[in-house]
């Protein structure tokens, strides 16, 4: 086959502040930096779904044409002028190369300046241009939020089983699998089904319960050909298709709807049990100095409502300031993204003491800091992951440095990402493991490197931009009698004279 080939990933927030323009996308924020044309084979070692894809299908003789494969950190709607300059590379590469097939490495969550469904968007224009006998499959993020339109142009979807999403580079084996089946002329039927609850995000681990048997259970043997997903949705798109959804692919349209039917029945189940135990600030450091103290070290507290991977920004200063106050001893933070502090460290250099000025996110209840600290050491802020989250990724965050005050050290980038590796601290020489407590701008892909060498993972709930509890956001475009987090409450809306309000009804749990 000659199979053409592209990706273009983007989880939106839509309650964030900053769009994803071309710039994110070009860096990668985390992700791998954009790649065109031979440039994606790069990627073939790499845990991301066109590395499993690559891999699995080069090998056989196919003929890969690559056009684009890109990436950027969670934010606000991506803009119109990064959406249509991709989505323009990938269609007229469609048209140039009338491919017998087509493979698209996506997150199914993307929100755009101008369209809600951004995935839907992308298939509906491949398909136009392919025609109906072009296989069209996609991998696609756990947390994809699915819509009709994307079910109607694809002919397989399969997703992520793990978070930390582990398995991206299994994804794409299973993609290669579905695609090899499609064109040797198996058809294969589609179900799907709505779950009726928000998942918050630090709930949906799948080191933890009830998501890993759920998850594990995807995988098992035996299943004579289907393909299960469970997408548990980004729970901060205010759009109508933002839900979890559970879906498969399989040769027996019966069988294939008796599983998903069964699969989501089983989600709903646990419903009570996708409720995640947070803490504040203080009470997550207390605990922390407690478990340190009975020999269990280090703790990994995870800053999640400012995690750049769910589209906070990196900059809030709650954590931090708590950390300050209590001065535990061999403690951390990071990553903490202001290029002018880190700027400010690399022109002072090492061993100088700087008044770092860090303006915090006001707009979400959190304050600016101002303090003293010694630079420790500078780094170009060039690393490589080596733990199992996006495996081989190399990372570009720009000058970064170490800052200390008394017995708190902070990491300081150029550059925007989330913490998934744990040499995102060893390249200002800081090892993780060495400390006692480790606070981490990210909710759940640390676990990935970290959890094998923690005490205890605690998740503290610091002013930020992403909710941890999707009830407390603003929403106003979601389905009607969507639960707003389990067992919660029902969103609804009222049409009216007086414009659109909001009303939100108690679920009574003997009824779910």
């Amino acid at each position: 086959m000659r199979i053409l080939t592209a990706g273009f990933l983007h989880e939106t927030n839509t309650f964030a502040e900053r769009p994803a323009d071309l710039e994110n996308f070009e860096n990668g924020e985390g992700f791998p930096a954009l790649r065109t044309g031979s440039e994606l084979f790069e990627l073939e070692n790499v845990n991301i779904p066109l590395g499993g894809f690559l891999k699995a299908m080069r090998p056989a003789g196919h003929e890969i044409i690559p056009i684009i494969w890109c990436a950027a950190s969670p934010s606000a709607p991506v803009t119109s002028r990064a959406f249509e300059t991709v989505v323009d590379m990938i269609t007229r590469g469609c048209a140039e190369h009338s491919p017998d097939a087509v493979y698209l490495d996506l997150h199914g969550a993307m929100v755009t300046d101008r369209y809600d469904d951004g995935e839907g968007e992308i298939l509906r224009r491949v398909r136009a241009i392919v025609g109906d006998q072009c296989p069209i499959v996609v991998s696609l993020d756990l947390h994809a939020n699915m819509s009709s339109v994307m079910f109607e142009f694809a002919d397989a979807m399969t997703a992520y089983r793990t978070y930390p999403h582990i398995d991206m580079a299994e994804t794409g084996v299973r993609c290669a699998e579905l695609m090899t089946r499609l064109a040797a002329g198996e058809r294969l039927e589609c179900a799907w089904q709505r779950i009726p609850f928000l998942i918050p995000i630090n709930a949906g681990s799948t080191f933890m319960e009830p998501a890993g048997s759920i998850y594990h259970g995807l995988g098992r043997p035996g299943l004579d050909g289907d393909d299960l997903s469970f997408g548990a949705g980004f729970p901060a798109a205010d759009i109508a298709d933002c839900s979890p959804v559970v879906w498969g692919y399989g040769p027996d349209a019966v069988r294939i709807a008796e599983r998903v039917a069964e699969l989501a029945h089983l989600v709903e189940l646990h419903e009570k049990d996708f409720v995640p135990e947070l803490y504040s600030p203080d009470e997550a450091i207390q605990t922390a100095i407690d478990v340190v103290a009975a020999g269990r070290s280090p703790v990994i507290i995870a800053d999640t409502q400012d995690n750049p991977g769910a589209g906070g920004e990196a900059t809030t200063m709650g954590m931090l300031e708590a950390l300050l106050r209590h001065n535990v001893e061999r403690s951390a933070i990071g990553a903490i993204f202001d290029p002018a502090v880190a700027a400010l460290a690399h022109e002072a250099g090492l061993g100088a003491v700087i008044t770092a000025d860090f303006p915090g996110s006001s707009a979400y209840g959190d304050v600016a800091l101002k303090h003293e600290f010694e630079v420790k050491f500078l780094s170009d802020g060039r690393c490589r992951f080596d733990g199992p989250m996006m495996h081989g990724n190399e990372l570009d965050l720009g000058p970064s440095a170490l800052l200390c005050s008394g017995n708190v050290s902070v990491v300081v980038t150029s550059r925007k990402a989330q913490i998934m590796d744990r040499n995102q601290f060893k390249m200002v020489d800081l090892s993780p493991e060495e400390q006692n407590v480790v606070v981490v701008k990210s909710s759940v892909h640390f676990r990935g490197d970290f959890q094998p060498v923690a005490g205890e993972i605690l998740v503290a709930v610091a002013p930020g931009p992403m909710a941890a509890n999707p009830a407390d956001l603003p929403w106003t475009n979601l389905p009607e009698g969507i639960r707003l987090s389990p067992m919660g409450e029902e969103f609804s809306m009222d049409f009216s004279s007086t414009g659109i309000t909001l009303k939100a009804r108690c679920a009574q749990a003997e009824q779910h």
